[in-house]
């Protein structure tokens, strides 16, 4: 069992900094998607954090974009 990260995955949310990581941009570009309604967030407690199927459905959507 690794303890590298404790309950990754487990809650189906990520914080800000993880959606920006994944997407290899800036926070800032991360709240823009947010902000135009690319990125849906729901808030626990005081924090925004993005459904993992939220971005896994903007990630498929931006390859499908490619591909044509």
């Amino acid at each position: 069992m690794s303890t590298a990260n404790p309950g990754a995955g487990s809650s189906g949310v990520l914080s800000i900094r993880e959606t920006a990581w994944i997407l290899g941009v800036d926070k800032s570009e991360v709240f823009r998607l947010i902000r135009v309604g690319a990125l849906p967030t729901i808030r626990r407690r005081s924090r925004l954090v993005v459904p993992a199927h939220a971005l896994a459905r903007l990630l498929l959507a931006s390859d499908q974009g490619r591909a044509r």
